[in-house]
């Protein structure tokens, strides 16, 4: 039994050799992969994105005019953006 197991591993570390041989041959004049999945991604990502945007800050104006109709409504204070924030009344100061 011992023998024959040593020999069907022998056999399938011959034929992995065997494939791995001939697809390393083979890989060079294979054609490259495509990115158009990836690029495609990126795009819908992007407008995902924009979409989002533009209804958040609608349902922001929408909410403040409920709140504070016939006002200007000021700039929305960026999401995903934790530093300073020195616009004033919808304005920015000259300095900057």
């Amino acid at each position: 039994m011992a023998t024959y197991l040593w020999r069907k591993y022998a056999d399938y570390l011959f034929t992995k050799w065997e494939k791995t041989f001939l697809w390393d041959m083979i890989e060079p004049y294979r054609k490259p992969k495509s990115f158009t999945p990836l690029v495609t991604i990126y795009i819908a990502a992007f407008y995902s994105g924009v979409i989002g945007a533009a209804i958040t800050e609608q349902l922001y104006k929408e909410k403040y005019w409920e709140e504070h109709p016939g006002k200007a409504v000021p700039l929305m204070r960026p999401s995903f953006y934790s530093g300073p924030w020195r616009v004033k009344a919808g304005q920015v100061p000259p300095s900057e």
